[in-house]
């Protein structure tokens, strides 16, 4: 844990970016920054990018979770979420005393290249081209640690820089930004923060909360069939920063931010190595 306090890696989902929620959070990543953490926040926006395509006629592809974007899925993708839901998650933030500033990730924050197809969890035996989407290839942590330096609380817009159409855009997904990110800042921690609050047997149930996994649990619960669609992509990603070094991963409802850090397996679900 650094002397300036610990680093925190807030994820936050489309899911909790609407309506009372995106308030709760704010309040919440303002009782974390109390505490003397240092907060940079990672957002994306599946289900608004979802509503959006569809009332532009365009029917989304979603593959194991995960997003295939053509040329007007990412026109789409910078609308949503490096416009709307950053200037609103920001304004929330705002609101409740946070110093924040909106980032999108292809300003030069995020480094990253189109994404080769792959097999993919949840998606068949064959590879799948994921369009304009990329991989990660690195951050600019400086232009973190200069915007923290002048008291700011960086929320970043998942979309990478280097694509070679699009405006030079890339798609990426939020759970692999902000868990890659996490492990390049060498975080103390990583909150997941969804709708769901955490990984359950059942998905509908919620008295079916698994409170704590090891990695080694949580790969036999994808394997098992336990855990399926968009949870699969969460948990896969949050191997990454464990794996890394970064402490734990906490994967919690809006309210439940600050609680999992202060008292960590106490709401949501705690992933451990």
């Amino acid at each position: 844990m650094s002397a300036l306090g610990p680093r925190v890696v807030v994820k936050l989902g489309g899911d909790v970016l609407g309506g009372e929620a995106v308030g709760v959070v704010g309040r919440e990543i303002a009782k974390v920054r109390a505490s003397g953490a240092r907060v940079v926040v990672v957002h994306g926006g599946g289900p608004q990018a979802t509503e959006l395509s569809k009332r532009l006629g365009l029917e989304p592809r979603i593959v194991g979770g995960r997003r295939v974007t053509d040329e007007a899925t990412l026109d789409v993708m910078k609308m949503v979420v490096a416009g709307k839901l950053n200037v609103d998650l920001v304004g929330a933030l705002r609101a409740a005393g946070v110093p924040a500033v909106g980032v999108s990730g292809s300003s030069g924050l995020i480094r990253a290249t189109k994404r080769p197809p792959r097999v993919v969890s949840g998606g068949g035996p064959e590879p799948i081209d994921f369009g304009f989407v990329g991989d990660v290839e690195g951050f600019d942590v400086g232009l973190i640690e200069a915007l923290e330096a002048g008291g700011y609380v960086v929320v970043v817009a998942c979309l990478g820089g280097g694509g070679a159409g699009g405006g030079g855009a890339l798609n990426i997904n939020a759970d692999v930004v902000a868990s890659q990110m996490a492990a390049a800042l060498k975080a103390d921690a990583l909150v997941a923060c969804t709708a769901v609050g955490g990984v359950r047997k059942n998905k509908d149930d919620a008295a079916t909360r698994l409170a704590r996994l090891t990695v080694a649990e949580a790969r036999a619960a994808i394997a098992d069939g336990t855990v399926q669609g968009g949870m699969i992509p969460k948990l896969e990603e949050a191997f990454v920063p464990l794996e890394a070094g970064v402490g734990a991963v906490h994967i919690v409802a809006p309210g439940e931010i600050a609680r999992s850090l202060e008292a960590p397996g106490s709401a949501g679900t705690l992933l451990v190595t």
